[in-house]
Order: C-alpha cells, then structure tokens, then sequence
C-alpha cells in the first residue's frame, strides 16, 4: 500500500494517523528514533514543533509524516528551504511518495502543479503569498526547513513573515543548529492559539569523530583516502583556494579504473562549456569535484549527482554544501576555523561550524563520520621541526618556532575544541520593510494600513527597530504614490480600503530593487529620440543592481591596464600615470545624469542613503561588445566567476521585465530583452528550462545526471536575430579598426569561408572608397541587418554604414538554424564583404 492508501477514515484520530505512518515507515525499512516518534506525536496532534536534532537524525521523514497529516486533514502544505536546489531535490523525493498529481512546486522563476495540495517553495516565495494572502490563505501547515536562515542578514525576512501573517497554519520549523528557542515557542502559541513542542536530540545516528591535524593538507587527503574515509568533502573560506586545491589533488590516482569508466559513461552526453567547464571536466574524470557559488548552477548540480553516486572521492569547495543538499559525505576536513564575512575576517561561529561539521556521517550511508579540522600552516611546520628534532633537549631549544602571518586571523587547538562543544548562538530577527513588501500587502483585500500596522509592530524586532521600520515604510509608501505605482481612494471602499495599486501595471510588474521607485522616475528623464535610449534605460536599471564585485573589478583592470598602455604610448611619465590612473574605473554610462537625479530623488527620500546608486555596464558592455556569454567571460577572465556573472545577468532580465513600464518599452528595447533572456537560458537552463518544461508533473520522474537541453536557440526568433545581429556587428567593429587578422581568426574558430586574406583584400577595396566605418547605434539597429530566409537557412546581409551614407557595401553570410540547434550556439558562414 503506498502511504497515501492508508488515510485514516477518521482525519480527528491521532492514534490512527501516527499508526498508519509509522506502519508505512517500517515498510520502507525505517526505524523511527525517539526524536522523530515524538515530533510526529506532536504533529498529528495539531501541535506547533520545533525539531532541532542533528544532521542524519530524519528530519526530513518527519517532514513527511507532517504532509501526510495535513492531506490526513484536507489542508493545504508548504515546504519551504533556502535554496532551488534544495527545493528540487525535496519536490522530487516528494513525488516519489505522494505521487506526481500531489506535489507542486514555486521557485519564483516558475511554477508546477502550483494548485496540489503539497507545494515546495523557497521561503520568499511563502513570505510573498503570507503578505499578499496573510490569514485568508489557503495553508494548513507549513514546513519550513534549515530555519536557522531566520538569521540570515538579507534573508531572514523570509522565515519571518509567514510566522506572523500566517496564524491560521501548524508549523513544524526544522534545523540542526538552532539554539535556544524559547522566545519562538511563546511567540507561536500566542501567534496560532496551539501548544508548541521542542523536541531536541543531542545524539546522532551516524557519530562523529573530531580530529586536529598537524600533517599539511595534501598528506592529511591522501592519508584519508587510503583509510577509506572517502567521500571527502574539503571546505575552503574562498573559491580560489577551493579550485586550487582540487587541481592540486590530480596527481593523486583517487579512483579506480572501473570508476572513472562509471563517471565518463554517466557524463557522455554533458556539454561542459569553454573556461572552467573543462576544467571541471578534467577534475570530475578525475573523482574530484568542486561546489562553490561562482560556479553554474548545471556544474554545481553535476557534482551533486556524482557525489550521490558516489562517484567522487573528494569534493573541494566552500561551505555551499552545508545548506542541506543529501550528498553523502564520510569526511569533511576544515582548512581553516577563519573566514571573511564580507567586511572582516573572523573565527567561525559556532553555528555555522556545526552547520558544515554536520554534513560528514550520513544515515544509510555511513556508520560513523569524521571532521577533521587543520591545523594552520605555521603550526605544522612548527609541529614537523619538532618532531625532527625528537627527543634531543639541545635540538628542541634551535628550534626557531614560525609565528602567524602578520595581521591574519588565525585559530589553534583550544578554537577548535570549543567549536567542537558549543552550543549554536541564538537566532536574531532580522525583518526588514522594501517596496516589494508594501506592494504586495497593497493587493491584499482589506485594509493594506491595517495588516502593515501589524507586519510592522508584531514582529520580533525591538521597540527601537520597529520604530525605523515605520519610519521606512511611510517613506517607501510615499515614494510609491510619487511614482505612480499606487493611489489613494476617496472615499474609502466599503472593506475600509484607502490605498490599491493604480490600474494598467503590467502582469507580473514588480519592484524588486531598493531604487526601482527612483528608476520609475529617471525613465521619464530619457530621450526616446536618441538612439542609445533602449540602452540608457539598461544603464538605469542597472544602476539599481546589486554590483557584481568580481565583474567591476576585472573591467576596472583591464581599463587601467588599457589606460597606461595609452599614456606610455603618448609619452606621459610615470607619476602622472599613476595620478591619471585613480580617475579609471568600470565603465559607468549616464553616470552624471544618473547622480544629478539622484541627489535630486534623496531631498525627498532621505532615507535611501544606504542603498547607494551604483552606475555600471554589464548587460550593455556585453551587448555593445557584441559578445556571447562564454567570450565575455574569458574576455574579463571571469572563469571562477561566471555563476555570478549569470546571476547578475539573470537579475537584469528580471527587473527589465518586472520594473520597466509599458509606456518605456521600445522595439529596440524588447530585443536587448529578449537577447538577455536567451543568454541566460542558454548559458545554463538545469534551473530554469527544466522546471518550466516540467507542465507534466510524470516527467518529473526522470532524473538524470546530465540536465535537460535547454529550449532550441532558434525558437525564439527575435532573440536569434539579435544574436546574428551581434555576431555580425562586431565583424564591423573589427572592420573599422582594419583587423583582418583578428578577422580571419573570428572566421577560422566559426568555420566560415571567409578566410584573413580575403577580409583583408576586400577592406583594402573599401578603404581605398571610404576611409571609415560607421560603428555608432544607428550602424547596429535592426534596419542595417537584411534577412532572407530559405528553409532552415537564412542568408544575411549585415549593410556597412558608411560616411557618405551610400550603404553599397555588405557583409554576407548563411545562418544554418538546425546546425545552430545541434550546436547550442550560432552557427555563422561569413561568405564575403562586397560591394553592390
């Protein structure tokens, strides 16, 4: 009988829900531990529980007897986790029990099955229903997984939220490192009108070993590998530090024959892009993996399923993989207790120790785990010279003992044995108030003053920060009324209603940046005449972004780097050099304009002085260098980065479609859009594409280590087009500085018949006519790219611009568009630059 057989006649008989669950567990050969038997007592109780029991002790079954009693019941139940991966693999082994019809999942990029009766969502994705929803919500129960994230600095709104606005739903809120809970078992029963439980274990199934190691990091590996304490798992406090170590471990034989034949066969058909893709590919035919976030979500979710398989022997990488992801991990060897948070260096908390200490050890994998933490570098050189000199009194007292590097954080013995025994820290609100929140309360029914009163006034924050979350949310509100977003009713509506949003926003408009009401306003600051307006308008978004640390850094080198080759060249000296240099930086366009509206936006909205305009060029530096992702990353050097870089790319396409209104979209604009969006799609659909494909739930069943192609790039015709467009400008580009060279290298990587020499006898031609070619905006618009299509073949016309404005002169070429969908990129034949 699957589980779903064995709903109770009765859904009131508690004995009868916990029986048949329990009897469905034995079945499936599982043991309830006493933990996981007195939390589903509370459960199928209707109690509030809070589980905080070690990594490995079944919260997740628990989580499973909860959806059940809630289906038991007719209620509607979330489970929510920090991260889509997490999410996925949740709503995938959910699947598996309930059955496809049953479960559903939210993710904010898409949505499936989003009616079932169990949804698996991120926690935003639960706060944005609480606060557009609140009491009236249709959810029984919530599940909220990891909830130590309630003390995240950005993120801990989310967990939050629901707590407050949800007062009608049983919680069962789930971590390993919790602490003391207290003030969250008062704050519920008050807040639901039920018992809240706290059931706490100290005793993990799988127990670990702490060990301190005084061997350097290359002997404590190998020395783990041949005891076979394999899969390793090695955390770094950087990515670099993470990537070095795994190509460092190469040299070591850590699979068998037999396996390595295992891994190539499951990744066969896997496309590995240019940069760290091969690289990654090299390393994984090796056993060894690497997991942090600047990797691409495919890479990052390649190793996992290799590492489910146990295919992998060592996994270098950060503390990414202490979120939660069910990778089976026997050892986890700390190379260090220090890390930048961002602003500083400091020792590991306790929590976040125990957080990545707890991945080693897993239930139905291993009978025991280890977590070895390294001792620092000067203390093993310290602790060889020692051994060295053994016994010998006059040999000990020559040793000339290493000290720390100067003004590093560094940790001993005594950091790593009160880590071991700590308990974690307690969890600290962190509620916030964004315009993204007061829009949402705003479509509520009822009255949006009411419900944010309350939001604003009930939540766990002091006296003190309530007071400035008031204090923001009025200054936010009026800053939306300014901008047209939302208006007052007068009078008010018979629900008491004296706000709504203004009618005509566009579905699914949102404002998902701290700036976004400024950029409503600089928008109609813009010249729709100019020809960069569809960028200008890229450039304000932009500036409202987050910044992409790693990508400015790299433009601002190689803009320095460009810069002194420019003034060696004109003859300047070196300390004016170096003076003119402090004025490069990454391009920033519409830089003056956008920080003259700005001072002029803060006079009446003083309190955005911490979310700081940040004019750049990331989108548009991409799409006016006319380049693919891949180019644009190796171009920068990005190759550690480039799942950030991605990100980035995938906020911008978000805001440009959610921010933007209707009255400020252009022809020109929906391309650079539509191009964006194809970018992102085609960089790395394994998050995206997969879930958006997945409108039939049975095909969710079928997982695989390589993730699904993504949708055919030439499906969407518009966005093709900008990128032959692209492809073809930046051949002009290249052509109006007379680089035939770099020409005929472009040709001979694409494969065109098009060769050096003859790009460089036909510029020779249209040099000897005109002596410059047209690269500004009109030399890139649409109306300069003529198109025939013949079949599956277009042949292109790329009209040169020149100065007399004659445009006798093309760039040819063929498109093969099924190529193209077999090649996941564009495949171009440049045949010829002719004159007519």
């Amino acid at each position: 009988m699957s589980l779903l057989d064995r709903l109770p006649a009765d859904s009131d008989d508690a004995d009868a829900l916990f029986e048949a669950f329990g009897t469905w567990a034995e079945e499936q050969g599982l043991s309830l531990y006493p933990a996981q038997e007195e939390a589903l007592i509370e459960v199928v109780t209707g109690a509030n529980v809070i589980l905080s029991t070690p990594t490995g002790t079944g919260k997740s079954l628990v989580a499973t007897g909860a959806h059940f009693a809630a289906l038991a019941r007719g209620q509607r139940t979330f489970y929510t986790a920090p991260i889509k991966a997490l999410v996925s693999e949740k709503f995938f082994a959910l699947i598996a029990v309930f059955g496809p019809d049953n479960v559903g999942m939210l993710t904010g990029d898409a949505a499936v099955n989003a009616q079932a009766p169990i949804i698996c969502c991120t926690a935003e994705v639960l706060a944005n229903i609480a606060l557009r929803e609140g009491a009236s919500a249709d959810i029984g129960q919530v599940v909220m997984d990891e909830f130590h994230f309630y003390s995240e600095p950005d993120r801990g709104w989310a967990w939050q939220v629901p707590l407050i606005e949800l007062p009608q739903a049983q919680f069962v809120l789930m971590s390993a490192t919790l602490g003391d809970v207290t003030r969250f078992v008062d704050d519920l029963s008050r807040r639901t009108g039920r018992n809240t439980a706290v059931v706490s274990s100290a005793t993990r199934p799988v127990p670990l070993t702490y060990l301190w190691a005084l061997t350097p990091m290359h002997e404590t590996i190998e020395e783990l590998l041949t005891t076979h304490q394999a899969p390793v798992y090695v955390v770094h406090f950087t990515q670099a530090s993470a990537l070095e170590r795994a190509q460092a471990l190469t040299s070591i034989n850590v699979c068998t024959r037999e396996e390595k034949d295992k891994i190539a066969e499951l990744i066969g058909g896997f496309r590995f892009s240019p940069g760290f893709g091969k690289t990654l590919s090299r390393l994984v035919k090796h056993g060894i993996g690497v997991h942090h976030a600047g990797m691409l979500p495919k890479y990052r979710r390649l190793v996992e399923q290799l590492a489910q398989a146990g295919l992998l022997k060592v996994i270098c990488g950060t503390d990414t993989l202490g979120v939660g992801i069910n990778v089976p991990i026997r050892t986890v060897v700390f190379t260090g207790l220090s890390k930048y948070d961002g602003r500083r260096q400091r020792m590991l908390k306790a929590r976040e120790f125990h957080q990545i200490a707890g991945r080693a050890g897993r239930a139905g994998f291993d009978t025991a785990g280890t977590v070895v933490v390294q001792a620092p570098e000067h203390v093993v050189e310290n602790h060889r010279l020692v051994l060295k000199a053994g016994d010998d009194p006059k040999k000990l007292k020559r040793v000339q003992r290493k000290k720390a590097p100067e003004g590093q954080v560094t940790w001993s013995e005594d950091t790593f044995d009160r880590l071991v025994v700590a308990e974690p820290e307690a969890l600290v609100s962190r509620m916030r108030v964004t315009h993204a929140m007061l829009l949402n309360v705003i479509a509520r029914e009822g009255d949006p003053f009411v419900a944010m009163r309350r939001l604003l006034r009930d939540n766990h924050e002091d006296p003190r920060s309530q007071v400035r979350l008031v204090r923001r949310a009025i200054a936010q509100y009026r800053a939306l009324l300014a901008a047209g977003v939302v208006e007052r009713i007068d009078p008010p509506g018979p629900d008491g209603r004296t706000v709504r949003l203004v009618a005509g926003l566009q579905l699914g408009f949102a404002l998902n940046q701290p700036l976004s009401t400024y950029a409503l306003g600089v928008f109609d600051v813009l010249d729709p005449e100019v020809p960069t307006y569809a960028l200008d308008v890229v450039s304000v978004v932009e500036a409202t972004l987050e910044d992409p640390r790693p990508v400015l850094g790299a433009q601002e080198h190689k803009a320095r780097g460009e810069a002194v080759g420019e003034m060696k060249a004109d003859g300047i000296e070196y300390d004016e050099r170096m003076e003119l240099l402090d004025e490069v930086s990454w391009p920033k366009p519409l830089q003056d304009m956008l920080e003259h509206t700005y001072e002029v936006y803060r006079r009446s909205h003083p309190w955005v002085a911490e979310d700081a305009l940040s004019p750049k060029s990331v989108v548009r530096d991409m799409y006016e260098r006319a380049m693919t992702f891949a180019e644009y990353v190796a171009f920068y050097g990005l190759t550690r980065s480039e799942g950030l870089v991605l990100r980035y790319l995938g906020d911008a396409y978000r805001a440009l479609r959610q921010t933007v209104p209707d009255s400020v979209r252009t022809d020109d604009l929906e391309d650079i859009v539509e191009w964006l969006g194809a970018v992102v799609r085609q960089t790395d659909s394994s998050l995206l594409d997969e879930w958006e494909q997945l409108s039939d739930p049975t095909r969710v069943l079928e997982k695989d280590v390589v993730p699904p192609e993504p949708e055919n790039i030439t499906a969407n015709e518009r966005a093709f087009t900008v990128l032959v467009r692209n492809a073809l400008f930046r051949r002009v580009e290249l052509a109006a500085l007379n680089r035939w060279h770099q020409l005929g290298e472009l040709e001979a990587e694409a494969g065109s018949t098009m060769t050096a020499e003859d790009w460089r006898e036909s510029l020779a031609s249209y040099f000897a006519e005109y002596d410059a070619i047209d690269t500004g905006p009109d030399a890139r618009g649409p109306r300069m790219l003529l198109v025939e299509k013949v079949g599956r073949a277009w042949e292109v016309q790329q009209v040169v611009g020149d100065p007399e404005g004659n445009h006798d002169w093309r760039i040819t070429a063929t498109v093969d568009l099924d190529a193209s969908d077999a090649e996941g990129e564009l495949v171009l034949d440049v045949t010829g630059l002719v004159q007519l």
